[in-house]
């Protein structure tokens, strides 16, 4: 299975929405806030959708990001 950018970006916005109903992490919850998905895929922080593509495309090229 693969996802799309958009449906990769959907599921971790989802992740961290459980992740805030069970924590009501104030940080959490200001995070979701800039990471909103608009009808036109945009964001509400348009900062935040490249941000997290660069954090994807890091991960994909390699693969021991975690490690460094």
């Amino acid at each position: 299975m693969q996802l799309t950018r958009k449906q990769a970006f959907e599921a971790m916005v989802l992740f961290l929405e459980e992740f805030y109903n069970r924590t009501q992490s104030d940080d959490v919850g200001a995070l979701l806030g800039q990471l909103i998905l608009f009808e036109d895929s945009s964001t509400a922080d348009p900062a935040a959708w490249y941000d997290w593509v660069e954090c994807v495309e890091k991960v994909l090229n390699n693969s021991d990001i975690r490690n460094n």
